[in-house]
């Protein structure tokens, strides 16, 4: 039986402390098995890892669905399970190097971003028969947690959503999403 080791790649994006990752993954005749995420592994980027993970979670996402714009102050790292997926970051960050920076990029299974506290993530299932996407937080989740929302809707931002999608509709865009502040509206005074 022979074995096709692919190490841990890492990446820098354009939003400083954003992460784009391609685990480590052993593949032989009978499938492959892939290492969401390993401490020592992990070491090697210039980030601030949590001591451990305190929640994860699966969701499921129908084709053309949109999940976010999300930026809590937690550290998250973010994947697809199955599927495929649009993902999108924003640094939501006022005093950040890269505030403001938008990254797009397909997800694929493999693929993950960790994602520091206070950058937005969010994503648009793409394959046939929707996405699994994981996320593991290194806080509980909790109503009214600190952190900030952005619509996904702005048009300031013009996110190159793949698939077209019914903003109205509960079943591709949440009422919570519909309505979250404009990114040009978070940080005034008022």
């Amino acid at each position: 039986m022979s074995v096709r080791l692919t190490p841990l790649a890492a990446e820098r994006t354009q939003i400083a402390g954003l992460w784009r990752l391609q685990t480590r993954a052993a593949t032989d005749e009978r499938g492959t098995v892939r290492e969401f995420f390993r401490a020592s592994a992990y070491a090697c980027l210039d980030a601030e890892l949590p001591a451990q993970w305190e929640q994860v979670n699966l969701t499921w996402t129908a084709r053309g669905a949109i999940r976010g714009l999300h930026g809590e102050s937690m550290t998250k790292l973010v994947g697809v399970a199955h599927g495929e997926a649009f993902g999108v970051y924003l640094d939501a960050r006022p005093a950040s190097s890269s505030y403001g920076t938008l990254v797009t990029m397909p997800l694929t299974v493999g693929v993950q971003f960790l994602v520091p506290p206070g950058v937005c993530n969010g994503f648009q299932a793409v394959s046939e028969g929707g996405c699994q996407y994981l996320y593991c937080f290194d806080a509980e989740w909790a109503p009214g947690m600190a952190g900030v929302a952005v619509t996904p809707l702005d048009p300031q931002l013009g996110i190159p959503w793949p698939l077209p999608f019914d903003p109205s509709d509960p079943a591709a865009l949440s009422e919570k999403d519909r309505t979250a502040p404009l990114f040009a509206d978070l940080h005034r005074k008022g």
